[in-house]
């Protein structure tokens, strides 16, 4: 299976696995929208020092996988074209500060590693919680929510839409890649020659398809308003999932519950 034909498939499996009857997939979608939003909040609001700190907010990643019954390789394997990327934006800062803030044994460490260490950290927990939302929610449900606190119906569209149509590029470059591989079946990949005019096709293409599928939601009563459904019952644990939750994660941004435990254990 050519890399293009692997991320179609991985976005297939992963909407399937946030469609799955799991009880966390059952919560309703407003509490995870909105605790999601929450946790990026607060793990970015951790200073450049506390990578201690920082420590704690795993909890709430690692329970989810464990309610959910994900795997965590599945997931790095998913992200490892994001990770990466969000991961060097504090690569420079151990060259700009050099003071040494602790030593371990006898190899001293700067601020700069420490708050490169917490900056990547925080890239890494920022996008396995959305990982996480986007695993356990729907797309639908989570524009359904988007819409439910009032989030400007043209962003919820354009969202959704961006989303469904990614596919569709995607699919639009498979074809393209594989007829031009049977007309060059002796060449390594695509010559450089060729890219801006099979780029363009592929644009086209695309923009006909999309222009299709958007012609057939027309005839099926589609007027540019997001329609939120039925609306499904209230259950306790909508609110207590959250809720809880987010008392925790409150409690390890305020309090340094890591190192209070390290001391006892020490």
């Amino acid at each position: 299976m050519s890399k293009i034909g692997q991320a179609i498939s991985e976005i297939q499996t992963l909407e399937n696995i946030s469609r799955e009857d799991r009880w966390v997939n059952r919560l309703h979608p407003l509490g995870k929208l909105v605790l999601t939003v929450f946790y990026i909040t607060v793990t970015v609001s951790f200073p450049k020092y506390e990578l201690a700190g920082l420590a704690g907010m795993l909890l709430y990643p690692l329970a989810v996988f464990t309610v959910a019954d994900l795997s965590f390789g599945d997931a790095l394997r998913r992200l490892r074209v994001v990770l990466p990327l969000v991961m060097i934006m504090g690569i420079l800062n151990p060259f700009f500060d050099r003071e040494i803030l602790l030593t371990i044994g006898r190899v001293p460490i700067s601020g700069g590693v420490i708050s490169m260490l917490t900056l990547m950290v925080k890239a890494v927990l920022t996008v396995l919680a959305g990982y996480l939302l986007i695993a356990t929610t729907p797309m639908d449900e989570i524009c359904r929510a988007m819409r439910v606190i009032h989030i400007p119906k043209i962003f919820v569209i354009v969202v959704l839409l961006i989303y469904r149509y990614v596919t569709v590029f995607l699919s639009e470059a498979r074809r393209i890649t594989q007829a031009y591989e049977l007309r060059a079946p002796k060449q390594r990949g695509v010559h450089y020659k060729v890219w801006g005019s099979l780029l363009g096709q592929m644009l086209l293409r695309s923009m006909d398809r999309a222009n299709d599928i958007y012609e057939s939601m027309q005839l099926r009563g589609f007027d540019g308003n997001f329609r939120l459904g039925k609306k499904a019952a209230l259950r306790p644990a909508d609110f207590l999932w959250p809720v809880l939750w987010a008392l925790v994660i409150l409690a390890l941004r305020l309090f340094p519950v890591v190192e209070l435990i390290g001391r006892i254990f020490v």
